[in-house]
């Protein structure tokens, strides 16, 4: 017998996140008996595990809830999970290059700020949206 308590020391994961996983649909409530708490072991402590695994990889609750479908499905074959773990690398691939865009973009601002005086001359500031007109506001670099 494990409680909703003890599947979250056992899992790492809060109790009220292991409700948040119940009403999404990627964990089944454990039937409340006559007496006693509810049984949170077994199974459910398995697929506990699964979606934290999942989260620290980058998948979102949508695409972990398609993934337990397929840990459940008798005729799911490697191919499948390989399929979606490629397009989250792809996708993870993207946002990488878009952190290293705004990345290229602050080291940009920070070269050209002259780090003293008051904001009116912080170029930063202005490239963010600050004061200046419209047409002498820096690029910020993050244009497609």
């Amino acid at each position: 017998m494990t409680t909703i308590s003890e599947a979250a020391k056992a899992t790492g994961i809060g109790i009220e996140a292991i409700r948040f996983y119940e009403r999404k649909g990627l964990i089944r409530q454990p039937p409340r008996p006559t007496r006693g708490a509810r049984n949170y072991g077994g199974e459910t402590i398995a697929r506990l595990r699964f979606i934290t695994g999942a989260k620290r990889l980058g998948f979102s609750l949508a695409e972990i809830a398609e993934l337990l479908d397929l840990r459940d499905a008798p005729d799911a074959g490697c191919r499948l999970v390989q399929a979606r773990a490629r397009v989250k690398r792809t996708d993870v691939q993207a946002r990488i290059k878009g952190l290293m865009r705004v990345r290229d973009a602050l080291d940009a601002l920070i070269d050209t700020c002259p780090g003293e005086g008051d904001l009116s001359g912080c170029s930063i500031m202005e490239a963010i949206g600050g004061p200046g007109k419209a047409t002498d506001k820096p690029s910020l670099g993050l244009e497609k």
